[in-house]
């Protein structure tokens, strides 16, 4: 199997569009424009990188960005084995390599030493410098970089820096309308639709109390794991307390405010 077959996204994966996102990202990589994706947690940005690789029928290579990752888990590295060392791509090389879309998800938790190594693939030059192993890897012409961070989240300490920032379109996500959010969960959790409407009106609740208690709503891939139990017949409340509301606080009365939200519509 080549490296592209490897991460080509070979079924379609579901996303329910909203406004002009699949058009707008059609575009940019046309351009080969890298692209930010923002918003709040499980509001299917994830999702939205996974269907359109499939969309435009290119592999996929995704990073899970985290505050120990280093810029060699991302470029690559010497390995020892039996007959000595031998470099090992990282994930964004071999993105660079092959064509790839590289999705670096929540690029903001990782140092901010460690993202500045995206800058050359993020210009005029889409080059990519392997300082340890003296090369200089020029991108594939069907490259692109993605990233997505959550803004809600970002602080002194944990933003990106301009000079990252304005080399990037952005795209801004935010949790579907009501009826399209329970058109997404009715279809991934494999429940009625009039139950799932249920769920996105308790999801809402808990939004309204964002910096009132909760530093984030329910989100829409909560709601997916609610209507999950819900299909293997688990009762609603039950399945909503252990997705919906023990996740997300151990605030005794907050727990209560949406227990009592689960209630009302269950």
């Amino acid at each position: 199997m080549s490296a592209q077959e490897q991460y080509q996204v070979s079924e379609r994966p579901y996303y329910r569009p909203v406004g002009e996102e699949v058009e707008l990202f059609s575009a940019a990589y046309a351009a080969r424009m890298p692209v930010m994706l923002k918003g709040p947690t499980g509001c299917g940005k994830s999702r939205f990188v996974e269907y359109m690789a499939w969309h435009l029928g290119r592999p996929l290579i995704t990073v899970a960005c985290n505050e120990d990752m280093t810029a060699s888990d991302l470029v690559g590295r010497y390995l020892l084995d039996a007959s000595g060392t031998r470099w090992q791509d990282g994930p964004l090389t071999a993105a660079a390599r092959i064509g790839a879309i590289c999705y670096l998800d929540e690029v903001v938790e990782a140092r901010q030493d460690t993202t500045v190594v995206i800058h050359p693939l993020t210009d005029h030059r889409r080059t990519l410098p392997l300082d340890k192993k003296g090369e200089l890897v020029v991108a594939h012409p069907d490259f692109q970089l993605v990233i997505s961070y959550n803004p809600g989240y970002q602080n002194l300490m944990k933003d990106l820096k301009q000079s990252t920032k304005q080399r990037f379109g952005a795209l801004d996500f935010h949790y579907p309308a009501a009826a399209v959010e329970a058109e997404v969960v009715a279809h991934e959790g494999g429940i009625e639709l009039a139950v799932a409407e249920k769920l996105v009106q308790v999801a809402h609740r808990s939004r309204n109390l964002k910096g009132h208690g909760l530093d984030e709503g329910i989100s829409t891939r909560l709601l997916v794991y609610a209507a999950s139990l819900i299909a293997k017949g688990i009762a609603p409340q039950a399945a909503c307390a252990m997705t919906l509301v023990r996740p997300i606080t151990d605030d005794p009365d907050m727990r209560e405010t949406l227990d009592a939200a689960v209630a009302t519509y269950f």
